[in-house]
């Protein structure tokens, strides 16, 4: 059983610390960040008045319900945040980051009176002072003495957070409410079945009947309409929405009943192969093969034999008369990938197949019909290889009959975050996890990225990230990222006191040119910043590795090494500072 009195509550400022570090303004974007969620700083009053709004409009009961069910989402959205907190934390000191992430949005002062809870076994009880609630000031502010609690969202919040740390519902009353005319706010939560008037209480956080189903037939009335008007059809492994890739795909569809050849252009890793496979489904084709292959991952000596097949005894080492691709899709599609590749010599008799629709296996002088739909595709710029004599021209009027630019992925942007949801979805059943999306910062680190791999490069990335998220969790940007080089935004945060440090880039400067003038090593910084961070984390060791991005074994490491380079004046603690507990 964990427990908490009144009298340990001052002794967190450490972890207030460490809490203040992930608070991030970003000077370039416009965004604040907590973590890699993205939050917003509001005014009181507009929130206060948004509040009024929605009361004169919806009448109290049902302003109630919304703004508990905002409150408790957002709670349940910090207590994902905590599971970014080192195992070695206590269950009391990972609880606790909810109520202070409560006060560091300015919502509310929290002060735990009891907390007592066993998460194995499903027990909690809590009881904690609110002062200066903005939600009770405000509604007395606008309606004087209310007869009943007013901190929905503020309730609501709890009930989620709570809820989601301990995986079983609880739920939290007002048993005083400045609002109401107390002197301050007290809330008690307990497991919902401790409470006799649980039904009450749920009521407010569970959706009501009709808004459900006004949200059900909206979505009803949304996928008609998306069905009725666009009809794309897209198949389950194509996505995009973008109206650069619509066009494309749009071309697609015409020439899919007709047998004329097709050339796919684009970058690397924008589903040219993807768009053969479509192309071939969608036509009177689908029932027979489909052959693919790159022409550049084939040795030059090999491609004919590849392409039209052999003969035994055509060469050395050809053991066995074997078809070649031409013959295995005949009755279907080929497709022949990177096709600027194709030595002069296979052009030739490439260009020989397409007018006669026959081929001759190598080392045989018989002659076989073919019927077989082409499909090429080429990443580079196949004008300009007929300038320099490396394609022939002939050729190249035989394949362009039918030209499809498939626009690569910093093109589409709108179809970043379609795609990845896609990626994610596929991956996890793969890897067997279940995670619950991607972070904010996560999105807009594929909305920024320039994808010079496209789509390709997206899926493996995104497979990268499922790998590594803890399942329950969300995929963050290192998770993807190896690093994050790809949002130079300049961002800084608060500093112990809760100012913004809004001078760290100069400070840095100064940093960087005390290095480079001699005036202090990397070691001396190396030092300044461990002492620094233990000194804030009052000689939590978990707690100053957090701030500096370092497991505690790596920080253990460097105080020791601190400690013999100055086995007798080492500055790491001194006199007057608490002591360093080693098993924290």
């Amino acid at each position: 059983m964990t427990k908490r009195s009144s009298r340990q509550r001052n002794g967190d400022d450490g972890a207030s610390d460490d809490l203040r570090s992930q608070v991030q303004f970003c000077a370039e974007s416009g965004q604040i960040w907590l973590h890699e969620h993205r939050m917003l700083l509001v005014h009181a009053e507009s929130q206060a008045t948004l509040r009024v709004e929605l009361i004169e409009t919806l009448g109290m009961d049902r302003a109630r319900g919304l703004l508990t069910r905002m409150g408790y989402a957002s709670g349940v959205r910090d207590a994902e945040l905590i599971r970014t907190r080192a195992p070695s934390a206590s269950d009391i000191e990972v609880f606790m980051t909810g109520p202070k992430l409560h006060m560091l949005e300015g919502k509310v002062k929290v002060t735990p009176i009891k907390l007592e809870f066993d998460r194995a076994a499903g027990e909690f009880y809590g009881e904690f002072l609110w002062e200066n609630s903005w939600e009770a000031q405000w509604h007395r502010r606008h309606y004087g003495i209310h007869d009943e609690s007013v901190c929905w969202s503020q309730i609501g919040y709890a009930c989620g957070y709570t809820s989601a740390f301990m995986g079983r519902a609880v739920l939290y009353k007002e048993v005083e409410c400045y609002g109401k005319g107390d002197n301050n706010c007290r809330i008690i939560g307990q497991p919902v079945e401790k409470w006799a008037d649980a039904a009450e209480l749920v009521r407010f956080i569970n959706r009501e009947s009709i808004a459900e189903q006004l949200i059900d037939l909206q979505t009803q009335v949304v996928q008609l309409r998306s069905a009725i008007g666009k009809k794309k059809n897209l198949p389950a492994d194509i996505v995009g929405d973008a109206p650069a890739f619509q066009a494309a795909y749009e071309l697609l569809k015409q020439a899919a009943n007709s047998q004329i050849t097709v050339l796919l252009l684009g970058e690397t890793g924008v589903g040219k192969e993807v768009f053969a496979r479509s192309l071939h489904d969608l036509g009177p084709r689908s029932g027979k093969s489909f052959v693919a292959i790159n022409c550049a991952a084939i040795p030059h000596d090999l491609v004919e034999s590849e392409l039209f097949g052999v003969e035994k005894g055509a060469y050395t080492g050809a053991l066995a008369s074997r078809p070649g691709r031409f013959e295995r899709a005949s009755g279907g599609t080929l497709f022949l990938d990177e096709i600027g590749d194709l030595p002069l010599s296979t052009q030739a008799k490439l260009l020989r197949v397409l007018q006669e629709g026959e081929i001759e296996r190598l080392g045989d002088e018989k002659t076989r019909k073919i019927d077989v739909r082409l499909v090429a595709a080429t990443n580079v710029d196949l004008k300009l290889l007929v300038k320099e004599g490396k394609f022939r021209s002939d050729l190249y009027y035989r394949l362009n009959a039918y030209q499809i630019n498939i626009p690569p992925l910093r093109e589409r942007k709108e179809d970043i975050s379609p795609l990845a949801k896609s990626f994610l979805e596929k991956y996890s059943a793969i890897h067997g996890k279940k995670l619950r999306g991607f972070t904010d910062k996560a999105k807009r680190a594929l909305l920024n990225y320039s994808w010079p791999g496209n789509i390709r490069e997206l899926q493996n990335m995104v497979d990268r990230g499922v790998l590594l998220a803890p399942s329950g969790s969300r995929i963050e940007v290192n998770h993807m990222f190896s690093s994050c080089s790809n949002d130079q935004s300049l961002e800084f945060g608060l500093d112990h006191s809760g100012s913004l440090n809004i001078n760290s880039r100069e400070a840095e400067t100064d940093l960087c040119e005390a290095v480079f003038n001699g005036a202090m090593t990397l070691g001396q910084i190396d030092a300044m910043l461990v002492e620094t961070a233990v000194d804030r984390a009052r000689g939590n060791l978990s707690a100053a590795a957090r701030m500096l991005g370092l497991t505690r074994p790596q920080l253990a490491y460097r105080l020791g090494r601190l400690k013999d380079n100055h086995p007798a004046g080492n500055n790491v603690a001194h006199a007057s500072d608490p002591p360093i507990d080693p098993h924290r």
